[in-house]
């Protein structure tokens, strides 16, 4: 391990959460607690989606949306607020697009937090298969290709794809699935991660029914990965490679030690003492489903392929959604469009292929 002389200054940088502090996000945590990021001269600050930074985000409990397309992790870091954000990988292929065809600045995925991907539609008990969402209501996130991979999920088990897609001003499995069918901000499904929500529902005995994208031949990218703005790891390389190295052992602890990781949620209050279901047990359980994603089978922590980049670029290719639109709450003409509308396959003309290269979408080159 490097260290860093106490008298020289750390530098500070900052991590924008996608979601309340969790397990995928357990290898920053350790490495906070464990003091590796002062190790390597860094001085982290970890932004919640609690921080009043993401007022009027959908993230954010603050019900004001004014400046809502901004107020995401992405957003933060767009905006000099923030260094790294968490992200989903249609949210990197997002951004690689609108920085080409607009002022936003470009952004680079830097690392996978898991090599797997966890994540999985929910739904309501009594819908079986996801043929059985055609006419349902889907909780949505509103992220850029969400609402067409929902829609190819249906028809790829023989449905039609037609649902509503709706955003809730509380997203979350217990305030759209789990909640009585009467409550306002019911659906019928929405997206969870299995180690976190489906945790809980497990330990609640809960009953819902989950349809993973694999399984009915939708090959999903890095879910999560962490993304920088470009010109930042350009004239900060060397403070990237630091965090990343900082953190790579953190995430490396964390799949080895599971349990301890949990305490470490459970001794800094990463999680709410009030919340009667954040026990340890819980802790636990989440940890022990994580701790074999964080590595590859190698040992190595963040490394991604381009093989997998390109798998689903190919595939959003295929099914037509790559195109010049994205999807807003607030669509202003020429540059975007409402959920309704995208998935309808008015999205903007068609991206060719060719012209999006993964290269320009991840790098491995700050692990190294």
């Amino acid at each position: 391990m490097t260290s860093v002389s106490k008298s020289i200054p750390l530098s500070k940088i900052s991590l924008a959460l996608d979601w309340t502090p969790n397990t995928n996000h357990a290898g920053f945590f350790v490495a906070q607690s464990q003091g590796l990021f002062s190790d390597y001269g860094l001085d982290v600050s970890i932004i919640s989606t609690d921080d009043p930074i993401y007022q009027g985000s959908y993230l954010s409990k603050n019900k004001d949306k004014k400046n809502s397309e901004y107020n995401t992790p992405c957003g933060l870091v767009a905006q000099g607020l923030a260094n790294f954000a968490i992200n989903s990988p249609e949210g990197a292929i997002n951004w690689n697009i609108q920085s080409k065809t607009s002022s936003l600045p470009s952004l680079k995925t830097v690392a996978a937090l898991t090599q797997r991907n966890t994540s999985a539609i929910a739904a309501r008990p009594n819908i079986l298969r996801p043929r059985e969402l055609d006419g349902k209501k889907y909780a949505s996130y509103a992220a850029r290709f969400e609402g067409r991979i929902v829609q190819q999920l249906i028809k790829n088990d023989g449905g039609k794809g037609e649902y509503e897609e709706v955003v809730q001003p509380m997203l979350g499995l217990w305030n759209t699935v789990l909640c009585d069918e009467s409550e306002e901000g019911a659906t019928d499904a929405t997206w969870i991660f299995t180690a976190w929500e489906g945790v809980e529902a497990e330990l609640r005995n809960a009953d819902i029914n989950l349809f993973y994208l694999e399984d009915y031949g939708i090959p999903y990218g890095y879910a999560p990965c962490l993304m920088a703005n470009s010109t930042f790891l350009t004239q900060e390389s060397e403070t990237c490679r630091a965090f990343l190295k900082a953190s790579a052992i953190g995430f490396q602890y964390a799949s080895k030690h599971p349990q301890e990781t949990a305490e470490i949620f459970i001794e800094d209050s990463l999680v709410p003492k009030d919340h009667p279901i954040y026990t340890k047990a819980f802790l636990v359980r989440s940890m022990e489903i994580l701790s074999r994603t964080f590595l590859t089978p190698e040992g190595s922590w963040g490394s991604m392929e381009k093989k997998k980049w390109d798998t689903y670029l190919d595939w959003l290719d295929e099914n037509r959604l790559l195109t010049t639109y994205t999807n807003s709450r607030h669509p202003k003409e020429g540059i975007s469009t409402s959920l309704d509308k995208l998935r309808s396959g008015q999205g903007g003309a068609r991206i060719p292929r060719q012209e999006i290269d993964s290269r320009d979408i991840f790098t491995n080159d700050f692990l190294r």
